[in-house]
């Protein structure tokens, strides 16, 4: 088979990662980085083993004409980059959050529709091995008729005038921060774990006076069958782990037949209904780079329904939920009141 020609736009602090992730695909050919900043874009061409760099995207696909383009820029250039993309016939993952507003990226998905574009949201929380896991217990009926849910957000990065500059200095000029940035991705995997939540309430904070953005809050939401799941955020405080930023926080699911909770280092316990004692429940998974190497399971996921048809999760249509229901957090935070989904 003909290697597939990748060409990553984006060489930042999270682009990276992508790049580093293709590179361990022997069904891809390393084609191109893209990056605003020459030097940024060369470097990590040489450092990755891609063979071309580009300043620009009209030159890059005047001259290597690529099968799959990757977008791991802001949210503002995505909807003019699908537009300009939308020709070439490749097929595009785009990083998360997608597009400016839940608008726009209805507006994109109504595009990529007509155009019969291939278009995938690199949600990568769900591709993160734990996570896998517990949907696997979840979907075995491990802890019985589930009715609770909570996770607690707690990367402890968010602390003072210097907050996020050293990774994603951007965070601290979005003016929705801690819903649109992370908690979608809670809202994401709470889809994934137990189907489409009814109802949504939020109450949202600024605690850091150097950000423009919320970064802390406490969001309710309502599925059928009398389930519910709580969102607990903070990113200025931290929890127990020796990487805080492996889970980003700790999970307790509970059900009639017993609990589960994720810790900080990504172990997952079973505690049976009227026990007083957890087992560790063991399964496989490599601790590399970020999350438990999620972006090269999300981009391989890709790569496979690209070249099997195998299923993809997270097309740009169905992401759109995550981003309707980010809009309702923040209605109901703005009233103080449930918002009906």
């Amino acid at each position: 088979m003909t290697p597939l020609r990748t060409a990553v736009i984006g060489a930042g602090y999270f682009g990276r990662f992508h790049l580093e992730a293709w590179s361990r695909m022997p069904e891809v050919a390393c084609a191109a980085v893209v990056d605003l900043d020459s030097k940024t874009a060369g470097a990590a061409a040489g450092e990755f083993g891609f063979s071309e760099s580009f300043a620009d995207v009209d030159t890059m696909l005047a001259q290597v004409q690529p099968d799959i383009i990757d977008i791991t820029t802001p949210p503002e250039t995505h909807f003019d980059l699908i537009r300009t993309l939308a020709p070439t016939g490749a097929a595009l993952q785009c990083q998360k959050p997608f597009c400016r507003s839940a608008q726009e990226a209805s507006e994109a998905v109504a595009f990529i529709t007509a155009a019969g574009m291939t278009v995938s949201i690199h949600e990568n929380f769900r591709y993160q091995p734990w996570h896998r896991e517990i949907k696997k217990l979840l979907d075995t009926n491990a802890l019985g008729k589930v009715y609770q849910a909570t996770f607690r957000l707690r990367p402890g990065d968010g602390h003072g005038d210097d907050a996020y500059l050293a990774r994603q200095p951007y965070f601290q000029k979005m003016e929705r921060f801690l819903v649109r940035e992370t908690a979608i991705h809670q809202i994401d995997l709470f889809r994934y774990f137990f189907g489409e939540p009814t109802g949504v309430f939020a109450s949202l904070k600024r605690l850091n006076p150097a950000i423009a953005g919320e970064d802390a809050g406490i969001i309710l939401f309502d599925f059928p069958g009398d389930l519910r799941a709580l969102f607990d955020g903070n990113r200025l405080v931290d929890h127990r782990a020796q990487n805080t930023r492996r889970t980003m926080g700790e999970m307790l699911i509970e059900g009639s037949d017993g609990s589960l909770r994720l810790d900080g280092d990504a172990r997952i316990w079973m505690r049976r209904h009227g026990s007083a004692t957890e087992t560790e429940h063991t399964y496989p998974w490599h601790d590399n780079l970020f999350g438990g190497d999620c972006v090269f399971a999300t981009c391989r996921a890709f790569l496979d329904h690209i070249l099997h048809g195998a299923p993809m999760e997270n097309s740009a249509a169905d992401y759109m939920r995550n981003r309707e229901i980010e809009d309702a957090v923040y209605l109901s935070n703005e009233k103080q009141s449930r918002v009906q989904l």
